[in-house]
């Protein structure tokens, strides 16, 4: 304890803690997927006994349950932010399609822990990965709310657009990850057919009209 009488907690256990979450996610790039990791092969990865897997996490299901949190807290995140600022709409579409391929390849593993996970994996990660996506689209939608000319849109529609254009980064994402990490070229090609479905969706939406409940 410290002079406050608070525990102090061991800064080798949050050390411990990141080993584990690394060694998996360099596992599963070189592996068919995160449900083909042993507990055993991961801590030997990590440089720890299986006992001090344990301390951390009570089983695989977990990591990589703590691996779709770490995957997608920062994300939405960085895209409330870019939303926030208040750019003209071209300018938010394109701001925000550069910042999330960005974060794609800087986070490149914990992408293809999703793609591999999200129809593959346990049925506790694929849930998970469904309640993410389902949370990011909620908060696109909100924000869609608060766009003038979509005010009279109602919420089911709005879910529907901001559906599509979590789809289309979905899409975007799966691109991304098969190209080379050096090409720019294709890189860039990539992001600009990303901005002009997303402008295309918006045009729509612009001239959308929902209809009366039945």
């Amino acid at each position: 304890m410290d002079q406050t009488g608070e525990t102090r907690r061991d800064p080798r256990r949050g050390r411990t803690r990141r080993a584990l979450l690394d060694a998996a996610l360099e596992l599963v790039e070189k592996k068919d997927n995160f449900t083909a990791l042993s507990l055993r092969l991961v801590a030997r990865k990590a440089g720890v006994v299986p006992t001090a897997f344990y301390r951390h996490f009570p089983d695989m299901d977990a990591l990589g349950l703590a691996l779709v949190d770490e995957s997608f807290r920062t994300l939405r995140q960085l895209m409330r932010d870019v939303r926030a600022v208040g750019l003209p709409q071209k300018q938010v579409i394109s701001t925000s399609v550069q910042t999330y391929v960005r974060y794609v390849r800087d986070n490149a593993r914990h992408f293809q822990f999703v793609a591999k996970e999200r129809f593959s994996g346990s049925q506790p990660i694929r849930t998970a990965i469904r309640q993410e996506i389902r949370l990011f689209t909620s908060e696109l939608a909100t924000d869609l709310s608060r766009i003038p000319f979509l005010a009279k849109v109602s919420a089911e529609d709005l879910q529907m657009m901001a559906s599509l254009v979590v789809n289309n980064m979905t899409s975007l994402t799966e691109q991304i990850l098969d190209i080379p990490v050096d090409d720019r070229a294709e890189e860039a090609f990539l992001a600009r057919v990303a901005e002009k479905q997303l402008r295309l969706i918006f045009l729509g939406a612009a001239s959308w009209r929902s209809q009366p409940a039945q």
